[in-house]
């Protein structure tokens, strides 16, 4: 078996985190720059706040998966990346290659998918 080259792995989450970075910044400036018109019906108002919503949505959603670098990138700094978090067995490298910024191999990424589905995954690590 072939080494992990983790230097491709830091080169692609590194370039990640900028592209979120960007995103979530860009998805907070328009939920911001949304405006009503100024004469305001019912629908330009409810356009307008679902707009907000969306974009806040957007950039949670970045801000969730940049959390996610960031911590890939550490586990890359003290050795772990690679490594589920949870069972400790080596990620599938086509796994990481899709995500990478995985922190569970696709066994435990299963069980945690099934426990969020089942109402009981309030503090699941989610990976894409």
């Amino acid at each position: 078996m072939k080494p992990m080259d983790v230097q491709h792995y830091k080169e692609l989450l590194l370039k990640r985190q900028e592209e979120l970075m960007e995103e979530a910044a860009r998805f907070e400036q328009e939920a911001r720059n949304s405006r009503v018109a100024e004469v305001e019906d019912p629908i330009d108002v409810v356009t307008s706040d679902e707009s907000k919503s969306a974009n806040f949505h957007l950039r949670d959603v970045a801000a969730r998966t940049l959390q996610q670098v960031r911590a890939a990138l550490q586990r890359i700094n003290d050795g772990s990346y690679g490594f589920c978090i949870e069972c400790g067995r080596p990620i599938e490298r086509m796994r990481l290659e899709a995500v990478p910024w995985t922190p569970f191999c696709l066994e435990d990424q299963e069980k945690h998918d099934q426990a969020e589905a089942a109402g009981e995954g309030a503090n699941v690590i989610p990976t894409a």
